[in-house]
């Protein structure tokens, strides 16, 4: 008898293809969320789940889905779900780390070189026909090259975006809950700084830790208050991560200079003019670099997470070579590293 998974969301058809023939599958082939009504209902006969973020799998839904054995979460993160509950219940819990490392590094530097140099400003002034003169210090903005870099959580993300920061001769600096090997820190030329000196000495600062209960507003009014007043911030990673109020704070009162996010503490509500029309007013709030969670879309990942999102299990926490995965340091066996 063939295992019964819902697939509650469209994904790309090439991971249908892939389950089709060795599952008996429900899909709801449409951009439309479940109502949490619709979604309990259609799982109740359901062996597995190819989960979303966007769903979630407390310790309470998990006792009303006896039948539930598989959660195979598409997104490298997991904090959708109450993983030590799911252990307890011996549901095995996936999800598909590595597979978006290089990719959201890439959007984590276009991020960053577009906040610094202005690029969003600039195509909404040009396209509204208003550059009506050249300025020596038109959408002046600072260099990236040679500057620091400062890096919250050295996982595999991390570690990526080093290696594009030595191609523009940047200093790298980074602070993690536990420390990179010594001979990770060799290679990268990494150095290894507090937490609160990473804000203050960096010209650039991006995220990349999960969301877990300690990471919370991991970023707030302190940090912003400890940055230089022409750093750069960028988040990637989730956006409760950081106080979406206070980085607005942070940019109405000019204690930094420009941020750029793919990521919010309450998607898909985005607070898409943060500055608004206070003191830095219409015409100077120029530096806010917003996209709507996209770091992961790209051609190539339609094949990546197929296999991983049809059943396979990833590597057990202890044979992870990330040197600060939260699974392994919890002791359970649920999932693999995913802090990224």
């Amino acid at each position: 008898m063939q295992a019964k998974v819902l697939v509650p969301k469209r994904v790309f058809p090439e991971a249908i293809e892939y389950l089709q023939d060795k599952v008996e599958l429900d899909y709801n082939g449409t951009d439309e969320n479940l109502s949490a009504a619709e979604l309990f209902d259609r799982l109740q006969d359901k062996d597995g789940v190819v989960s979303m973020l966007t769903n979630r799998f407390s310790a309470e839904v998990m006792d009303a889905l006896p039948k539930l054995r598989v959660i195979a979460n598409i997104a490298v993160g997991f904090d959708n779900i109450d993983i030590p509950a799911a252990t307890e219940r011996k549901i095995v819990v996936t999800h598909t780390p590595d597979v978006l490392t290089e990719t959201t590094a890439d959007f984590a530097w276009a991020l960053m070189m577009s906040a610094a140099r202005r690029i969003p400003e600039g195509e909404r002034v040009l396209r509204a026909g208003k550059w009506d003169k050249w300025g020596i210090d038109l959408f002046c903005g600072p260099d990236i090259h040679h500057s620091t870099l400062g890096i919250l959580g050295m996982g595999r993300i991390g570690q990526a975006l080093v290696r594009r920061a030595q191609g523009f001769q940047m200093r790298v600096q980074y602070h993690d809950a536990f420390r990179a090997p010594a001979e990770v820190e060799q290679e990268l030329n990494l150095q290894f700084v507090t937490f609160d000196e990473l804000f203050q000495t960096s010209d650039f600062v991006s995220v990349h830790v999960p969301l877990l209960p300690e990471t919370r507003h991991l970023v707030g009014a302190e940090q912003f208050k400890l940055m230089k007043k022409m750093a750069v911030f960028i988040n990637t990673s989730r956006g409760p991560v950081v106080d979406e109020e206070a980085l607005a704070w942070a940019l109405e009162e000019r204690l930094i200079a420009a941020a750029g996010l793919d990521v919010y503490e309450r998607e898909p509500i985005v607070r898409t003019s943060p500055v608004g029309a206070g003191k830095r007013g219409a015409d100077t709030a120029y530096r806010e670099c917003f996209v709507q969670h996209a770091a992961g879309h790209v051609h190539a990942r339609r094949r990546k997470p197929r296999h991983r999102a049809g059943g396979e299990t990833p590597a057990h926490p202890g044979e992870c070579d990330a040197f600060r995965c939260p699974s392994r340091a919890a002791g359970s066996e649920a999932v693999d590293c995913a802090y990224c």
